[in-house]
């Protein structure tokens, strides 16, 4: 039986936790724009491209088809911007719980890594947490056509690292993440809660509650 040969991260919610400070982005640009959103839509936002989210979040405010794709990218730039400043102080001790750990036992085990993130600020973060060197190959969302839940980015990283993506695991925290992970023909992990990762079979609280063993023998 062929074993696991690479491990393909997501960011957000996996490997930092990011999503309070996309929401606070966000929520001041609605408030910019004149509208308020509650944190019930930070579940939407998450695994999914920036220009998708904003669209959720003008939809929030009836005001979806009141820009032109041209304002709407000086919007999401705008977004970017806010949350820039409030990520700006990140260091290794906002690494999520077990990240380290589960890094090091997958490089003393030769097994690849690399991460899969939407977000064009994930090269920023794992040099400000102090880990980009564990990552084979990180693959920035410009160079795929279609983000999550479509597979591109996986399989973009899969490619990248010479893996077959049967032999690679994908780790998310989004449903969106997760369902891109199976397209690509990769074993799922989901961290976080289990009701709403309700698509993968198998779901931990956080990294550290991974065994490198068990990811090595899926």
């Amino acid at each position: 039986m062929k074993m696991i040969e690479a491990v393909i991260f997501d960011m957000d919610g996996v490997l930092t936790e990011t999503s309070k400070q996309h929401y606070l982005a966000w929520k001041q640009l609605a408030e910019d724009l004149g509208f308020e959103i509650t944190d019930k839509i930070n579940e939407d936002l998450k695994g999914i491209s920036r220009l998708e989210s904003l669209d959720i979040v003008l939809r929030a405010g009836n005001m979806v088809d009141k820009f032109t794709d041209c304002e709407k990218n000086q919007l999401a730039d705008r977004k970017n911007l806010i949350y820039q400043s409030l990520i700006k102080e990140f260091t290794k001790e906002n690494l999520s719980v077990g990240a380290l750990e589960l890094l090091i036992a997958l490089k003393n085990s030769n097994i690849k890594i690399a991460l899969a993130s939407v977000s064009k600020n994930a090269q920023f973060l794992l040099e400000a947490m102090e880990i980009r060197d564990y990552f084979d190959v990180v693959v920035d969302p410009s160079e795929v056509k279609n983000g999550k839940p479509a597979p591109d980015i996986f399989l973009m990283a899969a490619q990248k690292l010479g893996v077959e993506p049967r032999n690679c695991v994908g780790i998310e925290d989004a449903y969106a993440g997760v369902e891109a992970i199976k397209s690509a023909g990769m074993k799922p992990i989901g961290i976080g809660n289990k009701e709403i990762l309700n698509n993968c079979d198998i779901v931990y609280k956080n990294l550290g509650e991974i065994n490198t063993n068990f990811i090595i023998s899926m």
